[in-house]
């Protein structure tokens, strides 16, 4: 992770913004190292493909001619009367052509791998017959047929691993050369554009059902025909639970390819085996409830206070489903000794307003229940008190709808067997479901009926919808005590793949973007939104294809030779690149987390917070392409420009030439604690502060035990203890003193004003402390200042003592 300063205000406040983008105006600090998409492009070009890329450098070279400067074009009008009618015809033919040449192969690539699925399947299916259909002496499928079988399967992961990399590199190519077009000629290309993609729409292509199809037939193989078989309903059997759950952001370029390497561990969990795979099963909608106008559920659940609630309504797939299942999740205190629990009962759509109301009591709801018999009367007792619970919370504190999230899920799981659950959750959104502001959204209902599954919800406003720009990775487990969790899970949240934003919750950050106005705590992963959570890729952990090395990839050899390549000024270099093999390693290449003496790895071992390459966003600074605009204003503004350049240039220089020279000691790094490496991986952690936008707060987790209350009230008794001691010392002085004179008097006095001062300080930061711990404030507990100041009074005050009672006896 990256974080760097907008030198534009010179500030490091954090601005809100709605869609997950940088402001407007953004720009990278000098010396900061971003790879331009150039160099992006030619470090992922896959040998397959390498002829079927988006030619970038030619669309780029064709805009140069809106560049050139203004006394070489026709008028000197404008900066952009360089480009003519005719350039833009010859542009537009040029993108056409290009698209077509990614559409046409991503259409051929796609056909394949579709055959190629549909006979892997068949072979597996007949793989799996002989074993259970031969006969008492007749030999069943060798060990040998198994493996060749994963090792195609493998192969095709493979493939649809690299059409994926290819589909999203180009499709992002496509969207900077567009904008660059519409910046450096001031035509509006974009609307027709549009057009052109709809007709030949290469990167709406879905992997969920390939990744469903070959997560079946991988689970198959690597099971040798024997696969864990169980209940995998959606919450039929699940009531109430727990679990140790740690959340990742994931960027939408790397979604494909965690989920292909996911399944060659955990098969994709299917609700029902027996139906074809639809989009809409995936789909998971729920609706959090929370009083608007004290917002209790929010702040409790934000700050964690034990015995924090969340309650929703949730319901899978469309909305014709008539099972609803109604949620309430209660935070406990790690103090407490119990865990953090889900508890849940289903109910019919068709009475959940009864039920929200009050109208339908929980006795009459569990009624049938009881009649049908399917669920014991400790279980239904259970739902009941559940229901009762709720029912109340509702009614009693005012409760009503306020935000509805929807994501599609890819659940991980093997059927009955939770001690391993891996969820992605991709195109999250959170909408407003409340009737606030005079407008009626879901009016009496529980729910919203304007919207279903219909992603990316384009009739809604846009100050009613939420779209959040990451996956979510959810890892749950439940190991026992002192139990490591699987290695592969281990390297897979240390990977590149993953960002690790510990207790991210759907509904805190939907309520926060959704209600500006009303909300002024805001969760602490608020400023990371604007941040490029994309990591550099790891050699040793990723997609590799059967019989491929840990250290080579399936790039092109013409990769390595890009000095041959036509250079460019507008790209130019951008620090170190990254390898062509995109990660497509062995997982069992990656090194296993050393848990050993953390104090013997020295500043070589660990680089903690270098600076590595990240992709150009839109909105980042060009330092080429601000020269190349002021080139083409020319004058005093070129001169200026080209000025700071070299100026940025000869600082940074300067800056490492003194560093390195500087006479200092090197500090050894140690590298991150053992509990870090459980909840982040291997992954680099910066500090960095940030101010939230005025009239807002940013809350930041604080974790209060009794233990501390008590720590506090052990600290205030220490000082009251040793004030007394001083104002003990005081009294004797003063009163039993041989021959009380006027120097014992000063002396006592001073030891008295000791004990006053003491006692008032211990008083005042007994007061502060104590606010901060009910508060849940991050504040420093620690004192710098005081025990020094009182032992340096201390010290004072007795060779006072010592000095003038020398003087009396005279002494000196």
């Amino acid at each position: 992770m990256l974080i760097v300063q907008d030198i534009r205000t010179q500030t490091k406040t954090w601005i809100s913004t709605r869609t997950g983008t940088v402001p407007q105006g953004w720009r990278a600090t000098p010396g900061t190292v971003v790879m331009k998409f150039g160099e992006q492009l030619h470090s992922s070009i896959i040998s397959e493909y390498q002829w079927h890329y988006i030619d970038y450098d030619a669309l780029k070279q064709c805009l140069k001619k809106a560049t050139r400067p203004v006394q070489e074009a026709s008028s000197s009008a404008a900066s952009a009367s360089a480009w003519t009618n005719d350039d833009e015809v010859e542009f537009v033919s040029l993108l056409d052509e290009q698209l077509d040449k990614v559409y046409s192969k991503t259409q051929v690539k796609t056909s394949e791998i579709q055959r190629r699925i549909m006979w892997e399947q068949k072979e597996v299916d007949a793989l799996v017959k002989r074993m259970h259909e031969r006969g008492p002496n007749e030999p069943g499928p060798s060990e040998e047929e198994f493996i060749a079988r994963e090792e195609f399967l493998s192969d095709i992961i493979a493939d649809v691993h690299d059409l994926a990399k290819f589909v999203q590199v180009n499709y992002t190519g496509f969207l900077k050369i567009v904008k660059k077009h519409d910046k450096v000629t001031n035509q509006h290309l974009k609307p027709i554009w549009g057009v052109m993609m709809s007709q030949k729409a290469f990167f709406k292509e879905d992997y969920d059902r390939d990744v469903v199809k070959l997560s079946r037939m991988y689970d198959v193989v690597r099971t040798r025909g024997n696969p864990i078989k169980g209940d995998s309903a959606a919450g039929g059997s699940q009531g109430s639970f727990v679990r140790q759950t740690t959340k990742y952001w994931v960027h939408k370029e790397n979604i494909t390819e965690l989920k292909l390497i996911i399944l060659k561990h955990l098969p994709v969990l299917v609700f029902n085996p027996k139906k074809e795979f639809e989009a809409e099963d995936a789909a998971i909608t729920s609706i959090y409830y929370d009083n608007p106008d004290t917002w209790d559920l929010y702040e409790g659940r934000l700050k964690k206070t034990e015995g924090a609630e969340a309650i929703r309504l949730r319901w899978y797939g469309g909305m014709q489903n008539d099972q609803i299942f109604v949620e309430r999740k209660t935070h406990r205190e790690d103090w407490t000794g119990e865990q953090s629990v889900k508890a849940r009962f289903s109910i019919k759509e068709k009475n959940v307003n009864a039920y929200m109301r009050g109208d339908l009591l929980p006795a009459a709801l569990f009624e049938k229940a009881r009649k049908d018999g399917k669920k014991s009367e400790k279980q239904i007792a259970e739902d009941q008190k559940l229901a009762q619970e709720i029912q109340w919370s509702i009614l009693k504190k005012g409760y009503k709808p306020v935000c509805r999230s929807f994501y599609n899920r890819t659940a991980f799981q093997l059927p009955a067997d939770a001690r391993v659950r891996i969820s992605l959750d991709t195109e999250l959104t959170m909408v407003r479901e409340d009737n606030l502001d005079g407008v009626k959204r879901s009016g009496d209902n529980w729910r919203r009926m304007d919207i279903g599954v219909d992603y990316p919800f384009s009739q809604l406003p846009p100050g009613d919808i939420e779209k959040f720009p990451f996956a979510v990775l959810e890892v749950k487990l439940q190991t026992q005590h002192g139990q490591e969790p699987p290695e592969w899970v281990r390297q897979l949240i240390s990977s590149h793949l993953v960002e690790a934003v510990p207790k991210f919750s759907k509904f805190i950050h939907g309520t926060a973007t959704l209600f500006p106005d009303r909300i002024k705590l805001l969760p602490f992963w608020m400023p990371q939104m604007d941040v490029d959570i994309r990591k550099p890729v790891m050699q040793n952990f990723g997609i590799r294809r059967p019989g491929q090395s840990p250290t080579s990839g399936t790039t092109s050899d013409d990769d390595d030779d890009e000095d041959d390549l036509d250079s460019d000024t507008d790209e130019g270099p951008g620090g170190p690149q990254h390898s062509g093999s995109n990660g497509r390693s062995a997982l069992s290449g990656g090194q296993a987390l050393n848990l050993a003496d953390l104090e013997n790895q020295t500043a070589e071992d660990i680089a903690p917070n270098e600076d590595y390459p990240l992709y150009d966003s839109d909105d980042e600074y060009d330092s080429e392409d601000a020269l190349e605009e002021s080139r083409r204003v020319g004058g005093w503004t070129y001169y200026s420009a080209l000025g700071k350049s070299y100026a940025r240039a000869a600082g940074r220089g300067l800056e490492t030439a003194i560093k390195t020279l500087a006479p200092v000691p090197r500090a050894s790094e140690v590298g991150p604690s053992n509990r870090q490496r459980m909840f982040f991986g291997g992954q680099e952690l910066q500090t960095k502060k940030f101010k939230a936008p005025k009239g807002k707060k940013i809350y930041v987790p604080v974790r209060v035990e009794p233990k501390v209350y008590f720590a506090a009230e052990r600290t205030f008794l220490g000082w009251l203890e040793f004030s007394i001691y001083i104002g003990t010392i005081a009294v004797t002085l003063l009163n039993f003193g041989t021959k009380p004179n006027a120097t014992s008097f000063i002396v006592a006095g001073v030891f008295t004003l000791l004990a006053i001062m003491a006692l008032c300080y211990s008083v005042g930061i007994y007061l502060y402390r104590s606010a901060a711990i009910r508060e849940r404030r991050a504040a420093k507990f620690y004192d710098r200042w005081g025990p020094s100041v009182l032992c340096g009074a201390l010290f004072i005050a007795v060779g006072l003592n010592f000095a003038f009672e020398g003087r009396d006896r005279e002494i000196w």
